[in-house]
């Protein structure tokens, strides 16, 4: 089996703001979803732009630039996507979470879980 590459915990955030902001993903709103999901936590949006970056190298992700608009001063959107890369590393990364979870809750290995 070949062996696919995996992503980091934010990594799994950021391609979750992805997915499910769907047609609406480019910087800001990516920002504010990934503040959302890893709350207390903030977030720079710094850390998002390189992280995007880095998916859209790992080809988990990819983006276009959308037509310039007066509301934006005349500039684009960088909107993104998910691959099919980023949506099996995204699957990885949760049934690996599934496990861990399963084994905590059945095990009852861990004294900290309780």
């Amino acid at each position: 089996m070949a062996r696919t590459e995996s992503c980091g915990q934010f990594e799994q955030l950021v391609l979750t703001a992805v997915l499910t902001l769907d047609d609406n993903a480019y910087g800001v709103t990516i920002h504010r979803k990934v503040e959302e999901l890893s709350a207390p936590k903030s977030v720079t949006l710094g850390a998002i732009y390189v992280t995007l970056d880095r998916l859209e190298d790992k080809g988990f992700l990819s983006s276009w630039l959308t037509e310039p608009t007066a509301e934006r001063g005349g500039r684009a959107k960088r909107c993104y996507k998910i691959e099919s890369a980023g949506q099996t590393a995204l699957k990885d990364a949760m049934q690996t979470a599934r496990r861990m979870l399963t084994e905590l809750a059945v095990g009852k290995r861990s004294k900290a879980w309780a």
